[in-house]
């Protein structure tokens, strides 16, 4: 899939808590993301990294900041926040050790872990609840389509000549 960014132009400015005309997306979910929230009449307002969160990562062992990517708060009073990765981020990597996809797909996720242990601190100290959205994520809420495999072609043969 091919790699989307871009400013999101914000269609209910009244909805948007934060600077309406500076709403970046980093990928093509966040942006479908953002158009849900912007649309979906449950959303009462919403906001895209405006919430600085302290983490301390373990490997380098010095703190960092969080900027979550969603803040949702609905008409039920309820308040999410939201961080939108591949599934595959989520867990611990596979393969083999002692590799470079194996060390960066390791430190990818002890960061991860990081932050959202830190984000999920800051949201019950508010009363909010903290949830990774995946791609299976969107595809249950209907912000995504589920999308089929794709068939591999069939093997090469060429003509006979005449």
């Amino acid at each position: 899939m091919a790699t989307y960014s871009g400013r999101y132009k914000v269609l209910n400015k009244e909805k948007y808590k934060g600077d309406h005309t500076n709403v970046i997306y980093r990928s093509h979910w966040e942006m479908l993301c953002f158009k849900w929230c912007d649309t979906q009449p449950s959303v009462k307002e919403w906001s895209s990294e405006e919430i600085i969160i302290p983490y301390y990562y373990d490997v380098d062992k010095k703190y960092h900041r969080y900027f979550p990517d969603l803040k949702i708060k609905f008409t039920d009073g309820s308040t999410y926040l939201i961080e939108i990765k591949p599934d595959k981020e989520t867990r611990p990597p596979k393969g083999k050790r002692k590799t470079r996809q194996y060390i960066t797909e390791g430190l990818t996720y002890v960061k991860n872990m990081n932050k959202w242990e830190a984000a999920k601190s800051y949201a019950d100290d508010r009363g909010w609840k903290f949830e990774i959205w995946t791609e299976k994520t969107l595809q249950k809420m209907k912000i995504m389509p589920v999308l089929k495999p794709i068939k591999p072609l069939p093997p090469f043969k060429p003509k006979k000549p005449i």
